[in-house]
């Protein structure tokens, strides 16, 4: 068979192709305007964005932060030391008279027993001169005394004489040999009186002040500020080894011990070290300073440190568990007690209580209240509190950690409370 042949589609109608003519219109038209509201808009929300972001950074308060690290493993005190020669002493005159001759001057290092000066005392060696006539007076009338109440004895044996006028006998030779030590005394006396004519040095050392010459009128007398007191005429030191005196605050006065070390420095010996031991403390609080007086003992033989000088004691003891340090430009005081401000993973504020343990100056211990992995923040103000959000603006670097030995200054070991 033979198909026949299809016919062709009919037209559609003339309303159909009006309707889509617009819906081609009506899409067009949206497009154009979802365009139009893409350039316009969306710009502006990404800055109204971008706004919120910068009022949210400007809203958190910019701190910088700092890490806490391991305190030093001693307390180290650096205290102001008064330096005493270990023996210092006036030297005054015993007899009145004028002075001969003086043989020792400011700055000569004498021996014990050396000749300092002669004092002229006339009177001294007459009264010497009549002691000892009177003790010769006396051994001759005790000698005399002692032989005849010897023959009165051996009288009394044959019944020559009376027992009593035996005895009186006897009793005049003891009054006799009495005078006689009373007279031997009284010679002693003035003789070691004589010897006080002559200046010695008490001890070996340095003569540091002479305040006498050759023919000035000396008074004997103790210096005690009385009427009849003389003056001093030498002063000797013996500074070959000296004593360091030192108040030692009360808060610290438990680093006193065999354990500790001490050593001192001078302002006219930058960078020079002297050893030091303490010998002793004073066992008790004075309750005027509340300080504790120790003492220290320092080999002088060089003769470097002077007598009377100015020197800075610096004692050292180990720490049995030392604590965390911190800035002391971290801790706030609140009325609650001591607190630091610390930074969360959040970006927000946590405020930790902590306990102050020693007092290093420009940094403290914290003995509890802290892990030592947290960010402390630098100076927080008086309006940071518990949940405030912040912006670290930079972690401040730790200084460097002190050196492990005697030299590493720590400071002061007191001030804020425990």
């Amino acid at each position: 068979m033979t198909p026949k042949p299809q016919s062709d589609p009919a037209p559609l109608p003339a309303s159909s192709a009006r309707r889509g003519r617009r819906l081609r219109a009506g899409l067009l038209a949206l497009a154009l305007l979802g365009a139009a509201l893409a350039a316009g808009i969306l710009p502006r929300l990404q800055a109204r964005a971008a706004l919120g972001a910068q009022a949210a950074a400007a809203a958190a308060t910019p701190v910088a932060t700092v890490q806490p690290r391991r305190a030093d493993g001693a307390d180290e005190l650096t205290l102001p030391g008064d330096v005493r020669a270990f023996q210092d002493a006036p030297v005054f005159a015993r007899v009145s008279g004028y002075l001969r001759r003086w043989y020792a001057d400011i700055g000569s290092k004498v021996t014990q027993g050396q000749l300092l000066a002669e004092i002229d005392a006339p009177e001294v060696s007459d009264q010497l001169r009549q002691a000892r006539a009177d003790e010769a007076t006396a051994a001759a009338n005790y000698a005399l005394a002692r032989s005849t109440a010897q023959r009165w004895q051996d009288l009394l044996a044959s019944r020559s004489v009376a027992q009593q006028d035996t005895e009186q006998k006897v009793a005049d030779m003891q009054a006799k040999a009495a005078t006689l030590a009373s007279a031997r005394a009284n010679t002693s006396r003035l003789a070691q009186l004589a010897s006080y004519t002559q200046i010695r040095a008490p001890f070996d050392g340095v003569v540091t002040a002479r305040n006498v010459d050759t023919g000035a009128l000396v008074d004997a007398g103790g210096g005690n500020g009385s009427a009849g007191g003389g003056r001093e005429l030498f002063h000797l030191s013996a500074g070959a080894r000296l004593r360091v005196y030192v108040q030692v605050p009360q808060d610290a006065s438990g680093m006193i011990g065999p354990q500790v070390q001490a050593w001192l420095t001078l302002p006219q010996s930058p960078g020079r070290r002297f050893e030091a031991r303490v010998t002793r403390n004073a066992g008790a609080i004075d309750t005027v300073t509340r300080t504790l007086r120790v003492e220290l003992e320092v080999d002088n033989a060089g003769g470097v440190i002077l007598p009377g000088a100015y020197a800075e004691v610096h004692l050292r003891a180990p720490q049995d568990s030392p604590g965390l340090s911190l800035p002391a430009e971290t801790l706030m005081f609140r009325p609650d007690g001591t607190c630091v401000a610390v930074v969360g993973a959040d970006g927000r504020v946590a405020l930790r209580k902590v306990a102050i343990g020693r007092d290093f100056g420009a940094r403290v211990e914290i003995v509890a209240g802290l892990r030592g992995d947290e960010a402390v923040v630098m100076n927080p103000g008086d309006g940071l509190a518990a949940g405030a959000k912040v912006s670290v603006i930079a972690a401040a670097a730790p200084p460097p950690a002190p050196a492990a030995g005697p030299g590493a200054a720590q400071g002061s070991v007191s001030g804020l409370p425990r």
